[in-house]
């Protein structure tokens, strides 16, 4: 597990901004609690627990 500072990645943040813009969207046609708050946690605890973690531990360079 991480614990410090985060490392910015360009290449993600671009492809994040683009591509993601439309699978969330198209999801969201299929799903309606899509994206909803704390659905996370009823679709994978697992992964919820890590990235709270992560989020918790680490920080941003450039905030």
């Amino acid at each position: 597990m991480k614990i410090g500072v985060r490392k910015p990645s360009w290449k993600k943040s671009l492809a994040a901004s683009t591509k993601g813009r439309l699978t969330r969207s198209i999801k969201k046609e299929f799903n309606p609690l899509y994206g909803q708050k704390g659905m996370g946690w009823i679709n994978n605890p697992h992964k919820a627990a890590y990235n709270k973690f992560y989020h918790k531990t680490t920080f941003k360079l450039f905030k």
